[in-house]
């Protein structure tokens, strides 16, 4: 069987039929890695469906899903940490809890939460690395704290080239332009998708991007974001 591809999806937050163009596009086949960045709750319409489709696609290639910020809140929030609700809410969790047609964290069925007690802090390829978030450029990934991997930001640390020599594939900082960001050893892929940008993929290897917006269309189409 030759090597597959290894394509990263950037930060999908509840944008389902982003995510269900997007992988029409990338049509992915046994031998892929679909690497997803974190983020797939809040703030978009339908994180209940972003999750189903990432169940479903764990059953046809390798995919890798990393934790994201938004992600851990949930969990957080299921595990009875009320003194986060305010902050989840004000940050989308009102979004999710619609999509799930439940009022507390309480009503969302246990497949979606073990799926992402499931997602790993982070991935790592001969030639690349993959967090949600932010890396410290002089630690493996193993003793990367886990702010650091999951909340700090672009806009607050931009960081050197991975003493390992290889590239960061992260989300997480929204492009509001909605290109990614590539700063050569760091390519950031969260392009803003709840926002009114797109849902970004990238092949590391090819360099092939997708991108589909909340609409669920491609970018190389004609589209009219709203």
């Amino acid at each position: 069987m030759s090597q597959g591809r290894v394509v990263a999806i950037g930060d999908i937050h509840g944008c389902a039929d982003a995510l269900a163009e997007l992988l029409r596009a990338i049509a992915p086949n046994p031998a892929d890695r679909i690497i997803t960045l974190g983020d797939y709750v809040d703030r978009g319409p339908d994180s209940r469906r972003v999750i189903d489709m990432l169940l479903k696609l764990s059953r046809h290639c390798w995919l890798i899903p990393l934790l994201g910020n938004h992600d851990k809140m949930l969990l957080g929030m299921r595990a009875g940490k009320e003194y986060m609700l305010g902050n989840w809410m004000d940050l989308g969790g009102a979004a999710t809890l619609k999509s799930f047609e439940c009022k507390t964290v309480a009503g969302i069925p246990n497949p979606y939460i073990t799926f992402l007690q499931s997602c790993r802090r982070s991935h790592e390829t001969p030639h690349h690395l993959f967090v949600h978030a932010n890396y410290l450029s002089n630690l493996p990934l193993e003793e990367q704290p886990l702010y650091v991997l999951r909340w700090e930001s672009l806009n607050s640390r931009r960081p050197l080239p991975h003493y390992s020599g290889k590239i960061a594939v992260i989300g997480h900082t929204a492009q509001k332009s909605g290109e990614m960001l590539d700063l050569g050893h760091v390519k950031c892929i969260d392009t803003w998708c709840y926002g009114g940008g797109w849902l970004t993929a990238l092949d590391v290897y090819s360099g092939q991007i997708w991108q589909a917006n909340q609409q669920g269309c491609l970018r190389e189409q004609q589209c009219v974001l709203q």
